[in-house]
C-alpha cells in the first residue's frame, strides 16, 4: 500500500492548492480541452498537442447520452464504443425469440442498420464560460434562495445557448471544481441512432464477472453505431480513422473521454459520509438485487436472458464500490487528506481579506452531511424512486411531473424538465422499448419489501404504498392496473398535459399522484439544506485553492469531455511483471468451453484463420474513471490505436487518487477490431470504412 498512500499524498497536496512539478505528476489528470497542462505533457513524452489538434479531437469526440464515451470513425458519421455501452439498445431489439446479445449483430448494408429506439449522441462544439454570470445570479443568496437562484441561470444560460434548433442543439452547465468556476458546453444533437455491429456478449464480455478489474484480459468489448439525419447517414468533417498496427510501448498516446464522476476534490467530512453510505446502504443494497436477479435467472430461458442482461450491470458496479470501500478504509487516504485540508485552511487564515471572504465552508458541508445522513434514506427510496423499481415508474414520475412542470416559467421548473431537456424526455416516451411484465413486477417487489424494511412498515409512506397488502401483492397489481409499457399512451398523456394526468386511473400514476407532495417537498428540503449548502461552500474552497495556486489543478470529473495523456506500460504485481499486452492465441488458451471463458461458434469456427499473434487487448497508464468506457484511444496524430474498456484492479481507488506505478486504463487494440471484423465476421466494408477513412 505504500505507493497508494504517496499517490493519495500527492492528490491531497492538489487539493490543498499546492503546485507540482511536471515529472511528479506523470499522466495524472482528467483535464478539460482549454485548460491543458502543455508544459507537463512536452516533458514527460515529448509532445503537446497544439490548439488545431484539439479542436479536430473535440469535434472527433463523442458521448451517448445515458453515460458512455464514444467517437466518430469515419466520415459517414460511424460512430464507436464499447459493447457493454449498447447492452440497452441490444435488448431493446431482442425478443423472446431472438437475443442480439447472444447472437451479435452486423448490418452488411446500411439498409439493414436498426435504429436503437432510446439512444442520443452528443458532439461537443463550443464552451463557453459562464462563471460570472452564475455567481453574480447566486450573489448573497442561501439556501433555497441559492439554489433557485442557480437553476434559474441554468435554465435561462442553457435557452439563450440553445437557440430555436431545439432538435438538433444541446446545452448544458458544467459545474467545476465542486463551483468554482461554470461553463456552458453547446452539442451537436443526434437522436437517430442506428446499430451497424456488436460482436456476441461471449466474446465481449469475454471472462465476465471474474476477469473484471483485471488483467491480461481477452476481451473484444466494441461495437459501431451510425448517427443518421434526415434519414441518412451524416456527414461528419472530423473523426478518427484507425491505425489497425496499434501502439507501441513509449509513443505518446491520448485518451478523449468523458469521464463520469470522481470525488478527489471533497471534504473530508463528505468523504466520511461517502464511506459510511457505501458500507452500510449501498453495498448491501447491490448485493441484494443482485441475490434477487440470480435467483430469477433460475427460471426459463427468458428469465435469465433479462436477469444477465441487469447482473452485468450490477456486478461491475458491486466491484467498483467495494474498490472505493477499501479505499476510503485505509487510514492514510483520510490521513492525507486531513492533512491537506489543514494546509488550505492554514493557508486562508494567513490572508485577512481571503479569510473574510472564505469563512469556514470546511462547518458547513459538514454541518449540511448530518441532515444529509438523516434525509439520505428516504431521499433514495421516494424521490429518487429506489423503492419503486419498475420502468413503469420512471415513465409515470416523468409524465406526472412533467404536465406540471411545462406550466411554469422555465426558469421555474425543476432543472430536468426545462426546455432544454424536453426533446430527449420526448424521445424516451416515445421509444419503442420493450418492457417485460414478470421482470418488472419482480423487481418492484424485491424494492417495496427493502423499502419497507428500511423504512419500518408503520412510516407514513409505507402504510400508504402498502397498507394491508403484500409488496408482492402490491407489485402484481401495478404491473396489472398500468399502460404505460405502450409508448402511445405515454405520448397521449404526455400531450395531455395535466387534464390527462388528473383522469388518467393508470394505477402506476395514481400512485406517483399520491406521493409526488410528499417526494417534492423531502426534494426541497434536500435541495436547500444539503445541496445548496455544499455548493454554495465548494465555491468558497474553489477560489481558495485558486488564490493559493490558480488553475494548475484538473476538475473532478463530470461527464464532460477531458483528455488524458499516458503511455503503454505494464506493472509489477506481487514482485511479478505483468506484461502490458494479450493476444488471439491466449483467448484460446483461455477458453474453456464454459461460460464465462467460452469463446462463441463464430470465433472457433475461425480459430484457423486468425493471426494469433495479434495483440487482442493491452493496458496504458491513462487517468480514467467510469464514463471512459467507448473512449478512443488515439496517437500524436488523431488514429486510433484501442478503445477503452475497463480499468485494473488498481483504478478502483481512482475516484479518490491516481497511482502512476499501478493504476492502468484496459484497451481493445484497433488491430484485434480489424482482424475479427474481417475474418471472424466477414465484414469487408465496415473494414474498409475504418482503414479507408481520411485523416482529420
Amino acid at each position: 500500500m505504500d505507493r497508494w498512500r504517496a499517490a493519495v499524498l500527492r492528490v491531497a497536496v492538489l487539493c490543498a492548492g499546492g503546485v507540482m512539478g511536471a515529472a511528479s505528476w506523470s499522466a495524472e489528470g482528467m483535464w478539460t480541452l482549454d485548460n491543458l497542462p502543455r508544459a507537463q505533457m512536452q516533458a514527460s513524452q515529448g509532445h503537446a498537442p497544439d490548439a488545431a489538434w484539439v479542436d479536430r479531437a473535440m469535434r472527433a469526440a463523442a458521448r451517448l447520452a445515458g453515460g458512455c464515451s464514444a467517437s466518430f470513425v469515419s466520415s459517414s458519421g460511424l460512430v464507436m464504443t464499447n459493447h457493454h455501452c449498447i447492452t440497452r439498445c441490444l435488448q431493446q431489439l431482442s425478443s423472446p425469440t431472438l437475443d442480439r446479445m447472444a447472437t451479435g449483430f452486423l448490418a452488411r448494408e446500411r439498409e439493414q442498420e436498426i435504429r436503437c429506439p432510446d439512444f442520443e449522441i452528443n458532439r461537443l462544439e463550443a464552451i463557453t464560460d459562464v462563471t460570472e454570470q452564475v455567481r453574480a445570479a447566486t450573489a448573497g443568496k442561501q439556501g433555497a434562495a441559492y439554489q433557485a437562484a442557480e437553476d434559474a441561470a441554468r435554465a435561462r444560460l442553457t435557452r439563450e445557448c440553445r437557440g430555436s434548433d431545439v432538435e438538433n442543439t444541446r446545452c448544458d452547465m458544467v459545474t467545476l471544481y465542486r463551483g468554482g468556476q461554470h461553463q456552458l458546453y453547446k452539442y451537436r444533437r443526434y437522436s437517430d441512432v442506428r446499430l451497424v455491429w456488436a460482436p456476441e456478449a461471449a466474446v465481449a464480455a469475454f471472462g465476465g464477472d471474474p476477469d473484471n478489474f483485471n488483467f491480461p484480459r481477452w476481451c473484444l468489448d466494441a461495437a459501431f453505431l451510425r448517427v443518421y439525419e434526415g434519414g441518412k447517414p451524416a456527414p461528419v468533417q472530423h473523426h478518427f480513422p484507425f491505425r489497425a498496427e496499434g501502439p507501441q510501448p513509449g509513443e505518446p498516446l491520448y485518451v478523449t473521454g468523458h469521464p463520469g464522476n470522481t470525488q478527489r476534490l471533497l471534504t473530508v467530512a463528505q468523504l466520511e459520509f461517502l464511506r459510511e453510505n457505501l458500507g452500510t446502504e449501498v453495498i448491501p443494497r447491490n448485493s441484494e438485487i443482485r441475490g434477487v436477479m440470480l435467483q430469477y435467472a433460475r427460471g426459463d430461458a427468458e428469465a435469465q436472458r433479462l436477469a444477465q442482461g441487469a447482473l452485468q450491470g450490477i456486478e461491475n458496479g458491486l466491484k467498483v464500490q467495494r474498490g472505493q470501500l477499501l479505499a476510503l478504509n485505509d487510514p492514510a487516504v483520510m490521513d492525507a487528506k486531513r492533512s491537506a485540508e489543514a494546509a488550505l485552511k492554514a493557508f486562508v487564515a494567513s490572508q485577512p481579506e481571503l479569510a473574510a471572504r472564505t469563512g469556514d465552508p470546511w462547518a458547513e458541508i459538514e454541518a449540511a452531511q448530518r441532515i444529509k445522513r438523516d434525509l439520505d434514506a428516504e431521499m433514495q427510496l421516494l424521490e429518487e424512486g429506489r423503492g419503486f423499481l419498475a420502468a413503469h415508474f420512471g415513465y409515470a414520475r416523468t409524465l406526472v411531473r412533467g404536465a406540471a412542470e411545462r406550466s411554469k416559467p422555465n426558469a421555474e421548473r425543476l432543472r430536468e424538465f426545462n426546455e432544454t431537456n424536453l426533446p430527449q424526455i420526448e424521445q424516451r416516451l416515445r421509444a419503442a422499448a420493450p418492457v417485460y411484465p414478470a421482470f418488472e413486477q419482480a423487481r418492484l417487489a424485491w424494492s417495496l419489501t427493502r423499502m419497507r424494511s428500511q423504512l419500518g412498515a408503520d412510516h407514513a409512506l409505507v402504510r400508504q404504498v402498502l397498507g394491508q397488502r403484500t409488496p408482492e401483492q402490491v407489485a402484481a397489481e401495478l404491473v396489472a392496473g398500468s399502460r404505460l409499457a405502450d409508448p402511445a399512451e405515454r405520448l397521449r398523456l404526455w400531450a395531455g398535459g395535466q387534464a390527462a394526468i388528473d383522469a388518467s386511473a393508470d394505477s402506476f400514476i395514481r400512485l406517483v399522484r399520491a406521493i409526488d407532495a410528499d417526494a417534492r417537498a423531502l426534494r426541497k428540503r434536500f435541495e436547500s439544506e444539503v445541496q445548496a449548502v455544499e455548493r454554495r461552500a465548494a465555491t468558497r474552497i474553489a477560489q481558495a485553492q485558486f488564490a493559493q495556486s490558480g488553475r494548475n489543478a484538473y476538475p473532478d470529473a463530470t461527464f464532460s469531455l477531458r483528455l488524458s495523456y499516458g503511455e503503454v506500460a505494464g506493472w509489477t504485481e506481487k514482485g511479478q511483471p505483468v506484461a502490458p499486452y494479450t493476444d488471439f492465441a491466449g483467448a484460446f488458451r483461455r477458453h474453456t468451453g464454459a461460460a464465462p471463458f467460452a469463446l462463441p461458434a463464430p470465433w472457433l469456427a475461425a480459430r484457423e484463420k486468425l493471426n494469433p499473434a495479434q495483440r487482442f487487448n493491452f493496458v496504458t497508464t491513462h487517468d480514467i474513471i467510469g464514463g471512459n468506457s467507448g473512449s478512443p484511444m488515439v496517437d500524436r496524430e488523431g488514429r486510433v490505436v484501442g478503445l477503452i474498456f475497463d480499468g485494473n484492479i488498481h483504478s478502483l481507488g481512482g475516484s479518490f487518487s491516481y497511482d502512476g506505478s499501478r493504476n492502468r486504463a484496459v484497451s481493445v487494440h484497433a488491430g484485434a477490431i480489424v482482424e475479427a471484423l474481417r475474418t471472424v465476421y466477414e465484414a469487408p466494408s465496415l473494414v474498409q470504412e475504418l482503414l479507408g477513412s481520411a485523416r482529420p
